[in-house]
């Protein structure tokens, strides 16, 4: 009896998710399929992805979209595994996180719209600039001033997954290497990164996937200089109304973004044992 209570209990459970995913993951992706086969005027055709795989245009829009991905990719791991690291040291660190998680409650129109002010001709940092004698700089509608900004709102999405992996680090492995007469750098390279890269692979998900497909920080604050394939999709689906094209991009960022997830999807414990046996 109990055991066919906690059956039906799981199923209940069970339900709302198995829908969740259905309506709002598995149908959207299938009617994006759908879509990319067929032309502007409705007809069924392969078209689109031909043109797409033989357009230098498109091509190069892939390239740009993977090259800054990395980046904005690389330029907050840089940022957020020592933050991460500090924050682990401190004797407050869930303060800490609430600090650098707070910005994500901020909608990310009125963060791209603060630093159009700060980075403006008479904006905060050309300001500092020209108190520092160098003089004002054109900060704005730069690939400079649309991978900080990306980095910057990628940030929390880094630190965290970062931050748990080192939080988890049993202090005897550090204590041990630090006995076998290990340097610092040897400790950090053979024991502490080995053992947090499941989290700097999950962060690198949270951040690189996303970043493939930005599109209104190319326009608020790159000046469509930085022109990605979500710039390609924007413009398909409320410009020239081919949602046709439009879909097929999606198709291929989805693709794209199963493979940086098989990529970094390996197991924990591999590279774990690697790193301690080295």
């Amino acid at each position: 009896m109990q055991r066919k209570q906690r059956l039906s209990r799981n199923t209940a459970y069970f339900v709302p998710y198995t829908l969740w995913i259905l309506l709002f993951v598995i149908a959207p992706v299938l009617l994006l399929i759908y879509q990319s086969f067929f032309n502007i005027d409705g007809q069924f055709t392969l078209g689109n992805y031909q043109t797409y795989f033989s357009s230098s245009t498109y091509l190069m829009m892939t390239v740009n979209s993977v090259w800054y991905a990395f980046l904005i990719t690389l330029a907050t791991l840089l940022i957020s595994y020592p933050t991460a690291y500090l924050l682990n040291e401190t004797k407050h660190p869930q303060l800490w996180l609430l600090l650098i998680i707070m910005p994500t409650w901020i909608n990310l129109l009125l963060k791209a719209y603060a630093f159009i002010g700060i980075f403006s001709q008479a904006g905060i940092a050309n300001q500092f600039l020209s108190f520092m004698g160098i003089g004002p700089k054109q900060l704005l509608f730069t690939k400079f001033s649309f991978i900080f900004v990306a980095a910057y709102i990628q940030i929390p999405f880094m630190v965290l997954p970062i931050y748990n992996s080192i939080s988890e680090l049993k202090p005897s492995y550090i204590n041990a290497s630090r006995d076998l007469g290990a340097t610092n750098w040897q400790t950090f390279s053979r024991v502490i990164f080995p053992l947090t890269l499941p989290g700097v692979k999950a962060g690198i998900q949270a951040v690189f996937i996303p970043s493939l497909s930005l599109f209104m920080l190319t326009r608020l604050i790159g000046g469509n200089k930085v022109i990605t394939l979500g710039t390609a999709i924007e413009e398909h689906f409320l410009t020239t109304m081919n949602w046709g094209m439009g879909s097929t991009i999606g198709v291929v960022l989805i693709v794209a973004m199963v493979i940086i997830m098989w990529l970094t999807g390996g197991s924990g414990k591999r590279h774990t044992r690697k790193g301690l046996t080295k």
